[in-house]
C-alpha cells in the first residue's frame, strides 16, 4: 500500500466534521478513533503539508502505522509555540487605516485578530480546532508575552490567551499545573501552558526586590516560563544577537534565583551563548532553551553549542528543537530537524531534548483577508530583530514539511530513526512535563 493510500485507508477514515449551528454555539467534537482523527478529513492546507512531509520521509506502511498510533497515545507537549492563528478581519483593518490609526494601534489589531479570532467566529473556530486535531498536540507552551520587560507590554498577549481559554474552555483550557495537562490528555482535550517573552521589571532600579516584584505577579497570572533576554542585551544578560557575548549580569543571577524560588522556568532560547551557559550553571533548577537548534550542526546565533547544551542537560533541563529551516540548515526540512534531535539524544541523552516548534498554523482564510488591507509605508527594522546577513532561501517544501500540523510525522520520523517508544514519548512531551513538575516542586 502506498503512503497516500494508507492515509485514506480505514486507519485514516473520514473524520466526522464538527457541525456549527451558529455564532453562539461551539462545534461539537464527536468521539473518534484517535489515529483516524490525525489523518481523516484534513483540509487542503493541512493535507498538502502532510503530503510533502510523507514524500520526504518515505515511511513504510509499518513505520507510519506505528508512528501515528504512538503519537495518538502520547502526551504531546510543544515546548514553545503558538496555537493556531485566525485570519485577520481585512475590512476592519482597512477601515482603521483609512481613519488614520497609528502603527501601534494597527499592530495591536493584527495581533489580537490572529490570537482571538477563533472566539465568536464559527469559521475561524473550525480552522482552529481542525489544526489542533490534525496535530495531535495535547498542550502548547504558548508564547503569551510580547518581547520585552515592561509589565504593560507583557500583559497584552497574556490577556488574549487567557480570554481564549476562558471562552473556549471546553475545547482548549488554560493549564496552571502539569496535572492539568495530564487531565487534558486523559479527557481527550487540549490546553495552553503559558510562557512570557521577558521577565517583567519595574525598571525604576530602586532595589533588586523592587525590580523583581512583578515576576511573582505574572506567575500568579499563569506564566510558567520566561525568556531571560530576547536577541539584544538587557539588564539580565546578553542576547543572542550581541557580538560581545558578555554573559549573565549580577542582576541576572538574582533574577534566576527568584525564578527558582517562585517556580518559573528560566528560558535562554534567545540568550547569548555565555548568558545561556552561566544561567544553566547558577540555576538550582532546570534551565531550558525552549526553541533552538544544535550549533555543532549549524552555528546560527539562535543555536546552542555543545558546551551550552551540556550545561543545560546538567541542570536537568532540555533543548527544544525548532522548526525553522534557516536555523536548521542542511536540507532545511523535516529530515534536518530530525538530525538535530538525533544529535542531542546521542550526545547528551534522551532526557534532554524536546520539540519547541516556534511555528503556527494559519487559517486558510488568511490570504484572502490580508489582500483587503492596504499596503503601509516601509518602516525600519525593529531593534530586537537585527539579524546577521543571511542568504539562505527557505523553500515551500522545507516549510511545508515542518508545518505545525505535521506533528504526527515528527513522531513517524523518530520511529524511522530507530528510537524506542520510551525515548519518543520523552521527546514528545515527557521531558517538558518533568521540568514543569520540577519547577513547581519544593516551593
Amino acid at each position: 500500500m502506498d503512503r497516500r493510500g494508507f492515509l485514506h485507508s480505514s486507519l485514516g477514515a473520514t473524520f466526522a466534521g464538527a457541525a456549527v449551528a451558529g455564532a453562539d454555539s461551539s462545534p461539537a467534537e464527536p468521539t473518534v478513533d484517535p489515529v483516524a482523527a490525525l489523518t481523516g478529513n484534513l483540509n487542503p492546507t493541512i493535507q498538502a503539508a502532510r503530503e510533502v512531509g510523507l514524500r520526504i520521509l518515505k515511511p513504510t506502511a509499518k513505520e507510519l502505522e506505528r508512528g501515528l498510533k504512538l503519537h495518538a497515545e502520547s502526551l504531546v507537549f510543544d515546548a514553545y509555540g503558538f496555537s493556531p492563528r485566525s485570519a485577520l478581519n481585512g475590512d476592519s483593518l482597512a477601515a482603521a487605516i483609512e481613519e488614520g490609526a497609528s502603527e501601534v494601534e494597527l499592530d495591536d489589531m493584527r495581533e489580537e485578530m490572529g490570537m482571538i479570532g477563533c472566539v465568536g467566529n464559527p469559521e475561524e473556530l473550525r480552522e482552529y480546532l481542525d489544526a489542533w486535531r490534525a496535530s495531535g498536540v495535547t498542550c502548547i507552551f504558548q508564547n503569551a508575552g510580547e518581547e520585552g520587560q515592561d509589565p504593560m507590554r507583557l500583559i497584552k498577549r497574556l490577556a488574549r490567551f487567557t480570554y481564549v481559554t476562558d471562552m473556549l474552555r471546553d475545547q482548549v483550557a488554560k493549564a496552571a499545573t502539569p496535572d492539568d495537562v495530564e487531565a487534558a490528555k486523559k479527557a481527550g482535550k487540549r490546553c495552553l501552558y503559558l510562557t512570557g517573552n521577558g521577565v517583567p521589571l519595574t525598571q525604576d532600579w530602586l532595589s533588586v526586590p523592587d525590580e523583581l516584584r512583578y515576576l511573582r505577579v505574572f506567575y500568579q497570572l499563569g506564566i510558567r516560563m520566561m525568556h531571560l533576554t530576547y536577541q539584544r542585551r538587557n539588564m539580565i544578560g546578553d542576547g543572542c544577537a550581541e557580538k560581545a557575548n558578555a554573559g549573565l549580569s549580577d542582576f541576572g543571577r538574582s533574577v534566576i534565583a527568584e525564578m527558582n524560588r517562585v517556580g518559573v522556568i528560566p528560558d535562554c532560547a534567545h540568550s547569548g551563548w555565555q548568558t545561556s551557559l552561566e544561567a544553566a550553571q547558577v540555576s538550582s533548577r532546570p534551565v531550558v532553551a525552549s526553541h533552538t537548534v544544535v550549533g555543532e550542526i549549524y552555528p546560527h546565533i539562535r543555536s546552542k553549542p555543545d558546551e551550552v547544551i551540556k550545561a543545560i542537560a546538567d541542570s536537568g533541563g532540555y533543548v527544544g528543537i525548532c522548526c525553522i529551516s534557516r536555523f536548521l540548515r542542511g536540507t532545511g526540512d523535516i529530515n534536518a530537524f530530525l538530525d538535530h534531535i538525533d544529535y542531542v539524544v546521542k550526545n547528551f541523552g534522551a532526557d534532554h531534548v524536546a520539540i519547541g516548534t516556534d511555528v503556527a498554523y494559519s487559517s486558510q482564510n488568511a490570504a484572502v483577508e490580508s489582500k483587503k488591507v492596504p499596503r503601509l509605508r516601509r518602516t525600519r527594522t525593529e531593534f530586537r530583530s537585527l539579524w546577521p546577513a543571511d542568504d539562505f532561501k527557505t523553500t515551500a517544501d522545507m516549510a511545508s514539511s515542518l508545518a505545525w500540523t505535521n506533528w504526527p510525522l515528527f513522531t513517524v520520523g523518530l520511529v524511522q530513526r530507530g528510537h524506542s517508544d520510551e525515548v519518543i514519548r520523552k521527546i514528545l512531551g515527557g521531558n517538558v512535563m518533568r521540568v514543569a513538575r520540577d519547577a513547581m516542586s519544593r516551593k
